[in-house]
């Protein structure tokens, strides 16, 4: 675990060194309201016929991002927003069911106030996480002969175990700003108050559809609860910069550590997109997203997807 952690953050300090130098080349940045984002959909498809002797399964995937900035300076005052969201479904033929590969809906928001001519802000920062649809586990059960009881074949089956604001993530709290431009910074808040939201019926023990672990809790909320709230200090870094002519990287970390509980299981969240521009609307798109949370599972959740994108900026 420290390990990887170390590995990520020095991953991430190489990032923002390029990205420091990209910096230099940038204007000093301009007061009033600064807006932009990207639209992009992946599309993927695989088909095979009866005859096919090589093996594979025809399937077909889409996947829709939105990535959506605006932000404010007057003085010395700043203030920065962006909304992140993505949703992606495959459907496998012979699989009864369509399988979501990807949903996630994400709002930053951080104000700060200058300290004299520095690059140092006093900062207050808002972070929102949820969910569009509702998540699955999947298996299967035996389909019985009506008429002798015999086992004739299986059917699959589906569990749902997540949905909208199920669970939902609120951080907020003071720190500090270091803010080389929009492109790049890093807030630190040692007194941040984070708050946990998950469907009362999930922690029901008497529902029979109850999610709850092996330690009688869902997401770290214990049964007959519906929310969480934890303690803690939270990092976010942001940089954004270009690897070469058309290519761009976006990097996002997010570090938490609760003081109330484990404060040495440090929540990890670091998200890398990487954008190849063939035109104004054609682009190979490239993210990767690592998660750590010991509430929700023991183990890195880990999260790909690369295809070729449809991409509308505005």
């Amino acid at each position: 675990m420290k390990k990887t952690l170390l590995t990520i953050v020095l991953c991430i300090s190489v990032t923002m060194l390029f990205a420091q130098e990209e910096e230099k080349k940038d204007d000093a940045p301009k007061e009033g309201w600064t807006k932009g984002g990207n639209i992009s959909f992946l599309f993927n498809q695989s088909a095979f016929n009866a005859e096919w002797l090589g093996g594979g399964t025809s399937n077909i995937a889409g996947n829709l991002s939105l990535s959506y900035d605006f932000n404010y300076r007057k003085g010395d005052l700043t203030w920065d927003n962006k909304i992140l969201a993505d949703y992606g479904l495959t459907k496998i033929k012979d699989q009864e069911f369509t399988r979501k590969t990807n949903d996630r809906f994400e709002f930053n928001s951080l104000i700060g106030k200058q300290i004299k001519e520095s690059l140092w802000y006093y900062s207050f920062f808002l972070n929102f996480r949820t969910q569009f649809a509702p998540g699955y586990v999947f298996g299967e059960e035996p389909v019985l002969d009506e008429t002798t009881g015999d086992v004739i074949g299986t059917r699959e089956t589906r569990t749902e175990t997540t949905h909208i604001f199920s669970p939902a993530y609120l951080q907020l709290g003071p720190g500090m700003l270091w803010k080389k431009s929009d492109n790049l910074k890093v807030n630190i808040a040692p007194a941040t108050a984070r708050f946990i939201f998950v469907d009362g019926e999930f922690t029901d023990p008497n529902n029979p559809n109850n999610v709850l672990d092996a330690n009688n809790q869902y997401f770290g909320i214990d049964a007959n609860d519906s929310f969480r709230f934890e303690f803690g200090a939270a990092l976010n870094g942001y940089a954004k910069f270009e690897i070469m002519k058309n290519v761009s990287m976006e990097n996002i970390l997010n570090l938490y550590s609760n003081y109330l509980e484990d404060p040495q299981n440090v929540d990890i969240d670091y998200t890398a997109n990487i954008v190849m521009t063939i035109n104004k609307y054609l682009s190979t798109n490239l993210t990767f997203q690592a998660i750590y949370d010991d509430n929700a599972i023991g183990a890195f959740q880990i999260r790909e997807v690369f295809g070729l994108g449809i991409n509308y900026g505005f």
